[in-house]
């Protein structure tokens, strides 16, 4: 049977896979995000920090922005420009996903000023990478 015969049930659907952008500007700890990202069958496109994920982010057009990108995950603090400033700034851009930041520095005006802004999530490091990727689970599209 050929696959234009075949009944709609049986043909196969490629799922996509949920795209993270990751910005860290420690090369270890963007390592291992990196990798336990992809471990769990995410998409990862690593940035050393702030500003060139966000030339990565607006270098794709609106159209294929909303569809390529699912979540940012963010160092708040990184030379050139910070996670709460990439949030403060874009927060309400068409087609910025959801982000989740991460900080060495947390207190509670921190994370209060990061869900004002439209966190989705802030951990403290250290942090249990598995608390992190049920967060990530919780918020990226099953496909």
């Amino acid at each position: 049977m050929k696959k234009e015969d075949q009944p709609l049930s049986k043909i196969p659907i490629k799922k996509k896979i949920p795209h993270i952008l990751l910005a860290e500007d420690n090369h270890e700890m963007r390592a291992l995000l990196s990798m336990s990202l992809r471990k769990n069958g995410y998409e990862v496109t690593e940035f050393a920090d702030g500003h060139s994920m966000l030339e990565y982010f607006f270098s794709v057009n609106s159209v294929q922005k909303e569809a390529a990108f699912d979540l940012i995950i963010s160092d708040i603090r990184m030379p050139f420009l910070t996670g709460m400033e990439i949030l403060e700034g874009l927060h309400n851009a068409e087609g910025f996903p959801p982000v989740i930041l991460i900080t060495a520095f947390g207190d509670e005006e921190t994370h209060e000023q990061a869900y004002l802004l439209g966190a989705a999530a802030v951990f403290d490091k250290p942090f249990d990478i598995e608390d992190l990727l049920t967060k990530v689970q919780e918020i990226t599209p099953s496909y």
